[in-house]
């Protein structure tokens, strides 16, 4: 089914969440790992701000996608990135308060994409984020960006290293430059089904 995305508005705070409605789909991962990138390759327009600045999403950015007779069907939370050590401490403290509480409380919250660069070994803070995903009982999938960059035996080597060091059975490759995985992360998404 085809979608189009319209910005809901950016949230700094549990307060300023949008009602609940369709079913969400959350994009989680480190600064810089292509999130903005790939939510606006799998709606195929730029809805999301990219920035070639990591760090620069601060709050959580809600996409409503809706079908071909303005229902809403989906909503995509682009959720602020984590790890980049320029940011400051006091922003980076802050960001618990409320993307917590809603990766454990949001009642629409169907599934979490969590984005790992396929460029770069398993990084510590992935690793934290999955344990805390498994704990709060949240479904998720692995997304590993940027393939694109990789030959095919780099790929095959680079996905395996990741699946042992992120203790995960799948990884889906995604390149949003080139579209690569693109179809069969939507399938997941979709999957996850919509609210009438």
């Amino acid at each position: 089914m085809r979608y189009t995305a319209q910005f809901l508005l950016s949230a700094v705070g549990a307060r300023q969440f949008p009602a609940l409605g369709a079913t969400e789909v959350a994009f989680l991962g480190r600064s810089n790992v292509g999130k903005s990138s790939l939510l606006n390759a799998l709606v195929g327009e730029k809805a999301a701000r990219v920035s070639q600045t990591p760090g620069r999403t601060r709050a959580i950015n809600f996409f409503s996608l809706v079908d071909d007779k303005q229902r809403p069907r989906l909503v995509f939370a682009d959720l602020p990135g984590y790890g980049y050590a320029k940011i400051s401490k006091s922003i980076a403290a802050e960001w618990p308060k409320f993307i917590e509480p809603y990766l454990r409380e949001r009642e629409t919250l169907g599934l979490c994409v969590c984005l790992v660069d396929s460029n770069i070994p398993p990084q510590a803070r992935d690793v934290q984020l999955l344990e805390w995903l498994r704990a709060a009982e949240r479904g998720f999938v692995v997304v590993a960006t940027k393939v694109d960059r990789l030959s095919g035996n780099e790929r095959t080597r680079n996905l395996a290293a990741l699946e042992k060091g992120l203790a995960v059975e799948e990884i889906l490759p995604v390149s949003a430059k080139t579209g690569y995985g693109v179809r069969e992360l939507w399938e997941r998404i979709e999957g996850v089904g919509t609210r009438e």
